[in-house]
C-alpha cells in the first residue's frame, strides 16, 4: 500500500510527527517539500514507526541535521530517495550513516548543501552501489577527489548534477566517462574548469546522453560538438549559453548529425558572440527541434529568425535585439521634466 502525504508551510494545525508517523506505518512517500519548521523528531518518528519509507522530501527544512540521517539510516532501511536539497546542516557524517544504512538509494538531491565535501561522495562510492541519480548543485567543496571516488563505485549513474562546483576538472569527466555508461543527463553549468578534452571521454563512452547543460563552461570549443555528434545519436537537449568559443561550425556538426536531425529539440545559445545567422541556416535540418535561445548573440539578425521560422513554423525563438538609439532632439534644449515633476 501507497500512501502520499504533501505537508504546505501554511497549513497551522499539522498532526505532532509522532502521532502521525504512528498512525500511518505503511507510508512509503512523504513529501515534506517547504515545511521549515520539521525537526529532527519528525525524523526519529519517522524511524520508529515508518520502516516501509521509500521516498522523503526533505527540501528546504533548513532545521534537519545529521541526527535525522543517522536516524533514517536505522529505522527507514528501504529508502529509495532522499531529497536534502538546502538542508544546509547536513555534512559528511550524516551522508555516511545515510550511506550505512540505506544501501539501496537510488536518487539522492543534496543542492545547497555547501558543508558536503569529497567525504560524503566516498561513503556514497563504497555502500550505495545502485545509486542512479544525484544532484549537488551549489555544493562548492566537492572537487575531483570525491567525484572520481564516486564514479568509480557508482556505475549505475544516469543522472548527475555538478552544476556550480566550480573546482571540478576533466578528471571528473574522464572518471564519469569511464565509469557511468548508462549516463543520460548531465548538468555542469559554471564549471568553468572543464575543457573539450574531458568531454571528448565523456561522449565517446556516453552513448545514452540525452539532456546536457555546459552553460558558462567556458572553455568548451567547436570540438566538443563534434564529438557529442559523433557518438551521442540520443541527444535531445543541450545548453550552450555563455560558451563563447562555440562557432557556426560545430553547429554545422551537430546540425547534420543523426541526433541533430532525428532527436534535438532544444539548443540554448544566449551569449555565444560568434554565432551568426550561418547557425540557424544549419539548424533548419534538425526536423524536431522545438526551442532555440539566442539572447544577446549580437550578430543573429530578425531576417535570420525570419527566415528558420519559416523553415519550421513551430518553433520558438526567444532572442533580444536592442532598440534603435533615438536621434537626439533638434532643438538641443535642457532636460526634459515629466509632467508630474512640472506639478511638484
Amino acid at each position: 500500500m501507497e500512501l502520499v502525504m504533501y505537508c504546505k508551510q501554511e497549513q497551522a494545525n499539522l498532526p505532532k510527527e509522532r502521532t502521525f508517523a504512528q498512525n500511518c506505518r505503511n507510508i512509503e512517500v512523504l513529501n515534506l517539500n517547504g515545511c521549515t519548521k520539521i525537526t529532527d523528531s519528525t525524523c526519529l518518528s519517522l524511524s520508529k514507526f515508518c520502516s516501509k519509507l521509500k521516498q522523503l522530501d526533505l527540501t528546504s527544512c533548513v532545521s534537519i541535521t545529521n541526527h535525522s540521517l543517522k536516524a533514517l539510516s536505522d529505522g527507514c532501511r528501504m529508502l529509495e530517495m532522499l531529497n536534502l536539497s538546502w538542508c544546509d546542516q547536513i555534512t559528511r557524517d550524516g551522508i555516511e550513516a545515510l550511506a550505512r544504512g540505506c544501501a539501496g538509494l537510488r536518487a539522492l538531491f543534496l543542492r545547497g548543501c555547501t558543508q558536503l565535501d569529497d567525504g560524503a561522495l566516498k561513503h556514497l562510492q563504497k555502500h550505495c552501489p545502485e545509486l542512479t541519480t544525484i544532484n549537488m548543485q551549489a555544493c562548492t567543496q566537492i572537487t575531483d577527489e570525491g567525484l572520481v571516488s564516486l564514479c568509480r563505485g557508482c556505475h549505475k549513474l544516469q543522472i548527475l548534477c555538478i552544476s556550480g562546483c566550480s573546482n571540478v576538472t576533466d578528471a571528473s569527466l574522464t572518471a564519469l566517462g569511464l565509469n557511468c555508461p548508462q549516463l543520460k543527463i548531465l548538468e555542469a553549468a559554471r564549471c568553468s574548469h572543464v575543457t573539450d578534452a574531458g568531454f571528448t571521454v565523456l561522449a565517446r563512452n556516453c552513448h545514452e546522453l540525452e539532456k546536457m547543460d555546459l552553460e558558462e563552461c567556458i572553455l568548451v570549443t567547436d570540438n566538443t560538438l563534434v564529438q557529442l555528434s559523433i557518438h551521442c545519436p540520443r541527444l535531445q537537449a543541450l545548453s550552450l549559453s555563455h560558451c563563447e568559443l562555440i562557432t557556426d561550425d560545430g553547429i554545422r556538426a551537430l546540425s547534420n548529425s543523426t541526433c541533430g536531425q532525428e532527436r534535438l529539440t532544444v539548443v540554448e545559445l544566449d551569449n555565444c558572440p560568434l554565432i551568426t545567422d550561418v547557425t540557424l541556416e544549419h539548424l533548419k535540418s534538425c526536423h524536431r527541434l522545438e526551442r532555440i535561445e539566442l539572447y544577446d548573440c549580437q550578430q543573429v539578425t530578425r531576417a535570420g529568425i525570419k527566415r528558420i521560422r519559416a523553415q519550421l513554423p513551430d518553433i520558438k525563438v526567444h532572442a533580444y535585439f536592442a532598440p534603435v538609439t533615438p536621434p537626439p532632439s533638434v532643438h538641443g534644449g535642457g532636460q526634459r521634466l515629466c509632467r508630474c515633476c512640472i506639478i511638484l
